[in-house]
């Protein structure tokens, strides 16, 4: 089982910073990318970023140079740093981890239950 739990969402003034975390817990898998996507009202879901086991980083258009994705150095939690956030950036946030079951090679993404971030202006 692959277990995601997101924390640190919330309301925030526009031009503040927020941090969001999710720790990854898994027995019988290897987990290859984790990363945090947002979903806006009315909008699909979309990457804000992804970091790989070796450290690749790849932002999304949603991460719009204002967010920093980062792991903890056991591979058990990932960070989401936001700055300057602006209301548009209102959305619930989804913690994602692409894994695989040990012995297998095909990986499956999981999902966290979901953060709300809200952003007044």
């Amino acid at each position: 089982q692959v277990q995601l739990v997101e924390s640190g969402g919330g309301l925030v003034q526009a031009g503040e910073s927020l941090r969001l975390s999710c720790e990854v817990s898994r027995s019988g898998f290897t987990v290859d990318v984790m990363g945090w996507y947002r979903q806006a009202p009315g909008k699909q879901r979309e990457l804000v970023a992804e970091i790989t086991g070796d450290g690749r980083i790849n932002y999304g258009d949603a991460a719009m140079a204002r967010s920093t994705i980062s792991t903890d150095n056991k591979w058990n939690a990932v960070y989401l740093q936001m700055s300057s956030l602006k209301p548009e950036d209102t959305a619930v946030y989804y913690c994602n981890a692409r894994a695989r079951r040990w012995g297998r090679s095909s990986l499956n993404d999981y999902w966290g239950q979901g953060i709300q971030v809200t952003v007044s202006s």
